[in-house]
């Protein structure tokens, strides 16, 4: 259920592509210094990963926000890429106007709802993510949350470190996923390998999407097309949300679609958190229309302390950890400076998005 379109990039392809790019880029900039390469910092809680600098300076001249911004006007002209890491920094009007020669961002993860295309385009820059290299840990993450909501294993966690406990419950009871009907809303890559993951678990499988899948997909994984949302709703015992933040999915889960769920459903969300209406959740999870919910993202992120969904015992809670791995990470690095590589040397950009 993405809302822009994607170059393909299978992730063999985009190995053999980064070779290509660096073999290519090193013949043609081998008289001349790296690009020059704007990022936020390095190290802290929005910096650049320390361990990432080594590589990263084989292929670039680094620019730190800090020094951009003290020597403006050595260092406009010379800046031809952003590495965009976790949202920085900031690409507005006034640091576009500032770099005259940029020519490409690379931005890490999936989404990119925090860019104005748009406005970016209309500076002729070219806007790259990474959307294989997280689908994997995303996908993980999804059954991670949704087993762990199944089976109340942090409630457990819980009970079993308690000082208080002095015997466990024999009446204690979670659900089990097997055979249990699974709803996807937005069968992209992160959604359908969610569902290969689900079809091992021998979930009947109902999907959601823009644009249907091709029939061959749809028999790999036994999932079954709703095209209206209201059906798999009703239908699925899990629904889990993996689809782009845009004005079309903005609080596309609010009151009436939690209505629609089974009282004993379960909600996940792995995509944004301005995908659900929270106020609407909170309400749910309260009265019982739904059964539980599993957000690895919410809004504002992190949530204020003193918000209803923190306190609520049938919802569990993680700190957007969809690609949270260091092979995801360090691959999500890599294939931004394969795009940055591409996009200084007038090749074409792998995983470029499109307004």
């Amino acid at each position: 259920m993405g809302f822009m379109a994607l170059q393909k990039c299978p992730i063999a392809n985009c190995h053999l592509l980064g070779w290509q790019l660096e073999a290519s880029f090193h013949e043609t900039m081998e008289e001349n210094e790296h690009p020059y390469t704007l990022i936020n910092v390095i190290g802290g809680t929005n910096g650049v990963y320390e361990d990432h600098v080594e590589f990263l300076e084989k292929h670039f001249k680094l620019i730190t926000m800090k020094e951009f911004t003290e020597n403006k006007q050595d260092l406009s002209h010379k800046i031809k890429a952003i590495f965009m890491w976790f949202h920085k920094p900031v690409v507005d009007r006034d640091l576009l106007q500032s770099l005259p020669n940029l020519k490409v961002i690379a931005n890490c993860g999936v989404g990119v709802d925090h860019l104005d295309l748009k406005l970016i385009s209309s500076f002729g820059v070219k806007v790259a993510n990474t959307p294989f290299a997280v689908s994997n840990p995303t996908a993980d993450l999804g059954m991670a949350l949704m087993l762990a909501s199944a089976r109340r294993i942090v409630e457990g966690h819980q009970i079993a470190v308690s000082p208080d406990t002095k015997c466990f419950m024999a009446d204690w009871l979670g659900e089990e996923i097997n055979g249990a009907t699974l709803g996807i809303i937005g069968m992209g890559t992160i959604g359908y390998k969610v569902a290969q993951r689900a079809r091992a678990f021998e979930m009947n499988i109902l999907y959601h999407n823009r644009n249907r899948r091709n029939e061959a997909d749809e028999q790999a994984v036994g999932a079954v097309y709703c095209p209206k949302l209201e059906d798999l709703l009703q239908g699925s015992d899990f629904v889990i949300l993996s689809v782009n933040l845009s004005p079309q999915t903005q609080k596309l889960i609010g009151r009436k679609e939690l209505e629609l769920m089974k009282p004993t459903a379960t909600l996940i969300n792995i995509s944004r958190g301005q995908v659900v209406d929270q106020d609407a959740l909170v309400n749910a999870l309260k009265n019982g229309v739904i059964k539980a919910a599993a957000l690895d993202v919410t809004y504002p992120e992190p949530l204020p302390r003193d918000h209803a969904l923190l306190h609520l015992k049938n919802v569990i809670i993680t700190p957007h950890l969809g690609s949270a791995t260091s092979k995801a990470r360090h691959l999500m690095m890599r294939n931004m400076v394969e795009s940055i590589l591409a996009g200084v040397s007038g090749l074409p950009v792998p995983n470029e998005v499109h307004v």
